[in-house]
């Protein structure tokens, strides 16, 4: 009987490994970038027509008087002011009786109105979302300041109730309409394209 010596072999299980080739992975990662691409510029659209249809629902309540925020027979085409209920109730901050002063009076509520109108009609168009961001951060900061979540207390020393002392809806607004514009979110389900093309548009690159 034989005996044969196999002490030069290994005996085990070897892993083999498919190699990846760059005409193999390029079209696969190319098609994963492009879908990223578009949930991200679909969850932005999203995001601006919602915001967009926050400031235009304001208008149209305060505007007619819908029995939401506004009461029905108190909107603005009824005689009512937009302005005078907020800004008289200023009850904190720095610029309390500036704006008492401001409550009611036509240059304010048209210019609130106007500016509610344009930029929800903006944003939900998907057009001139520079301005949108511009204006909106300007009446978000303004609001902001009415309402002065840093206090504690009320100008009569009751508690203000006051949920955080900085970071409320009218930054969280002001930051997602920046960021909106930056991203240039009314190319998708808007009509930013269109109006980027427009002659006065190109030209003028603020309008965007």
């Amino acid at each position: 009987m034989a005996v044969q010596d196999h002490s030069h072999r290994h005996v085990g299980f070897h892993l083999s490994f498919p190699r990846r080739t760059g005409s193999a992975s390029g079209p696969a990662v190319a098609s994963e970038t492009t879908a990223t691409a578009t949930a991200g510029a679909h969850a932005l659209a999203g995001l601006r027509i919602l915001l967009g249809f926050v400031f235009l629902w304001a208008f149209l309540d305060k505007t007619f008087g819908f029995g939401y925020a506004t009461p029905s027979g108190k909107g603005w085409i009824d005689g009512g002011s937009p302005t005078k209920g907020f800004l008289s109730s200023v009850a904190a901050g720095p610029m309390r009786d500036t704006f008492h002063s401001w409550a009611g009076d036509t240059w304010a509520d048209w210019l609130f109105m106007l500016g509610l109108l344009g930029i929800g009609v903006a944003l939900i168009a998907g057009i001139g979302l520079r301005l949108a961001a511009v204006g909106g951060t300007a009446m978000m900061a303004l609001m902001w300041m009415a309402e002065w979540p840093p206090a504690k207390h009320l100008a009569d020393g009751t508690p203000s109730m006051s949920t955080n002392p900085f970071a409320d809806y009218h930054l969280i607004y002001a930051v997602a309409l920046i960021a909106l514009a930056a991203a240039g979110a009314g190319a998708t389900w808007g009509l930013g394209r269109i109006w980027a093309r427009l002659p006065f548009v190109s030209r003028n690159r603020w309008l965007r």
